[in-house]
C-alpha cells in the first residue's frame, strides 16, 4: 500500500489504516492514533509524536488523561458520537500538546476491534485534504 492510498479524506480511512503496516502509518504526513475501548493508546505514529510535540510514544496510557484531549470539546464529542454506534466523525479542534493555539483537523473512525482510530492533521503542517484521493 502506498501513502497516496491512505489519504486523510478517503471515506474508508480506518480500513486502509488497518491494512497498512506500522512503518507505512509512521510515514504518513498526518498523525495516527489507535485507541482501545477504554481510550488507552495501542498505536501512536511517529508523525503524531513529532508534530504534536509530545515526542513520546504513550503506549498503554489513556490518551484523554494526557492533555486537553480529555475535555468535553474533544473527548465528549467523540463519546457522544460513539453512543450512537459506529463512529465516522470529522471536526476541527484548537489546542495541541506543543501549541495550544494550533488548529487540528481530526477524523475519528471506529476500529475493527471496537476501539477508535484518530487521524490528526495540523494547520501549517500536513495537508488534511488530498484532492487526488
Amino acid at each position: 500500500m502506498t501513502n497516496a492510498a491512505i489519504a486523510f479524506d478517503v471515506p474508508d480511512l480506518a480500513a486502509r489504516a488497518e491494512s497498512a503496516s506500522q512503518f507505512e502509518l509512521d510515514q504518513l504526513p498526518f498523525g495516527v492514533i489507535l485507541l482501545d475501548d477504554h481510550g488507552n493508546v495501542r498505536f501512536y505514529s511517529e508523525t503524531e509524536a513529532r508534530l504534536s510535540g509530545y515526542g513520546q510514544l504513550p503506549l498503554g496510557q489513556n490518551l484523554f488523561a494526557l492533555s486537553c484531549l480529555g475535555s468535553d470539546a474533544f473527548r465528549g464529542r467523540i463519546e457522544r458520537a460513539r453512543a450512537n454506534g459506529a463512529v465516522d466523525l470529522t471536526f476541527d479542534f484548537a489546542g495541541d500538546y506543543k501549541d495550544p493555539n494550533r488548529t487540528m483537523h481530526v477524523r475519528v473512525q471506529t476500529a475493527r476491534n471496537g476501539g477508535l482510530w484518530l487521524f490528526i492533521a495540523r494547520a501549517g503542517g500536513a495537508q488534511a485534504h488530498n484532492p487526488a484521493a
